[in-house]
């Protein structure tokens, strides 16, 4: 019995680390996505110049580009029209595009309701800050699903291993 008490303790620790690495493995990837992306569309969004806008919104671009988050849905089980990359990908490229289509001789006025624009179309002022609007789960696409699958039986094996630790602990020691 005592082998059994030792073997369900390892199962549960197992567990429970696989639980952990999901939790570290989502942070990393989601400070990634924050470095090299959000951080950009919020720069985008603060500055005061269309050359600083364009620069910031690049690089933002860049990065959704060469990680494949031009289209799909990061969604699980609903297809929800604010998860929906494609069309979160495409307000970027339009909004380069109308940076870039304005002429070098516009008027101040003209360049400052282009970027008024652009930071209403990058972000929506919530009640202590303007927040940039991106698809929740997007610093994880396309493996939402394995990531979900990932945290719930994790969590799941480390729950019922660490209880039925418990209970063998109990028969075996008390």
């Amino acid at each position: 019995m005592k082998k059994m008490v030792t073997f369900l303790l390892i199962l549960a620790i197992l567990s429970t680390l696989a639980f952990g690495a999901w939790a570290t493995v989502r942070i990393i990837k989601a400070v990634s996505f924050n470095l090299n992306c959000e951080q950009y569309l919020k720069r985008a969004a603060d500055a005061n110049t269309v050359e600083l806008a364009k620069k910031e919104l690049e690089k933002a671009i860049s990065y959704a580009e060469e990680h494949g988050l031009t289209d799909g849905v990061v969604s699980i089980f609903l297809n929800q029209p604010s998860n929906d990359l494609g069309f979160w990908y495409q307000n970027l490229v339009v909004s380069l595009e109308e940076l870039e289509n304005l002429p070098e001789d516009a008027s101040a006025l003209e360049k400052t309701n282009v970027l008024m624009k652009l930071r209403e179309t990058l972000g929506d002022q919530g009640e202590s800050e303007f927040e940039i609007t991106i698809p929740s789960g997007i610093s994880i696409y396309p493996d939402n699903v394995a990531y979900f699958w990932w945290a719930i039986i994790s969590i799941i094996l480390a729950v019922f291993f660490w209880i039925a630790w418990g209970v063998a602990y109990e028969k075996t020691y008390w």
